[in-house]
């Protein structure tokens, strides 16, 4: 049992170590090829180790991995040894891929809005590959979890953007180009889009409730014509006081408007609530997968 216990906890440190060379590989080559080369800061650790290096000459890696060691002892105290060493491992790992794997690759000096694209896409992408084993690259992301701890009721995604916000306009202080900052934001915003479409998937679609007097009928028509599961959710109106049934279906972004059109001709008075799902799992969508 116990040499049992013993592989399987190596094989998921090859996996973990695997999903950590490859997604920091593609930030490497996003950092190295598109984004250093073009003075661009995206944000957080990396884009300060960016302004760094071109202040002091000392490699983008090295940098990156110092500035990360005092984070890595804050998170170390707050959100324990197993988060402190996962994130060592992946920061060792970056380190080395930004400074010895793409380092020796052509920079590309062309457009900088296409090098903030593209870098943002590869760093995007690589960041989400490693998030994929429940791993993070450290850097503003620790600082946000600290701060999440002390101020729960301030949203993630505000902390992160706060930060990567100073670092750009450190950066456009530094570089003197006001286009610095920028070449940054978009660079921080397209490595979001394609985190987001990594992880939560690009089968993307809309959820849809309708309050109708023939929710049934609708539901038939959807059933046969969209191919599309319905659900009924017994309701009472607020003001009339009367039982009622919500129609709730999620369709494809294609399928949306065939939708409302089958709901126009059944009951041109219904009323609709349209939402967007980032992820729908299940039969019609994609499988759930562990």
């Amino acid at each position: 049992m116990e040499r049992a216990g013993l592989r399987k906890t190596l094989w998921e440190l090859l996996v973990e170590l695997a999903f950590d060379g490859v997604g920091s590989f593609a930030f490497a080559v996003g950092m190295q090829m598109f984004i250093a080369p073009n003075q661009i800061a995206p944000g957080g650790v990396s884009g300060l180790a960016v302004v760094l290096n071109y202040l002091t000459r000392v490699p983008i890696g090295v940098w990156s991995f110092f500035i990360n060691i005092p984070l890595l002892l804050v998170g170390l105290r707050f959100l324990g040894r197993r988060f402190a060493l996962r994130t060592l491992k992946t920061v060792v790992v970056l380190s080395v891929m930004i400074d010895y794997a793409a380092a020796p690759l052509p920079a590309y000096t062309g457009d900088p809005l296409l090098a903030a694209l593209f870098g943002g896409v590869l760093m995007g992408a690589g960041m989400a590959v490693v998030f994929l084993r429940g791993s993070t690259t450290g850097g503003s992301d620790i600082v946000s979890r600290v701060l999440q701890l002390r101020y729960p009721y301030i949203p993630l995604g505000r902390i992160l953007m706060s930060i990567d916000v100073v670092v750009i306009l450190i950066s456009a202080a530094v570089f003197g180009r006001i286009e610095t900052a920028l070449y940054g934001m978009v660079a921080v915003f397209t490595a979001s889009k394609v985190i987001d479409g990594i992880l939560y998937g690009m089968d993307t679609g809309k959820l849809i409730y309708v309050m109708s007097r023939d929710s049934q009928t609708i539901a038939k028509r959807v059933m046969a014509e969209l191919e599309r599961g319905c659900t009924l959710l017994k309701s009472t109106g607020a003001f009339t006081q009367s039982d009622a049934q919500v129609l709730l279906v999620a369709v494809r972004r294609q399928q949306y408007h065939p939708l409302k059109k089958i709901i126009h001709e059944v009951d041109p008075a219904a009323f609709i609530i349209v939402t967007d799902s980032t992820e729908v799992i299940g039969l019609g969508f994609k499988p759930i997968t562990g």
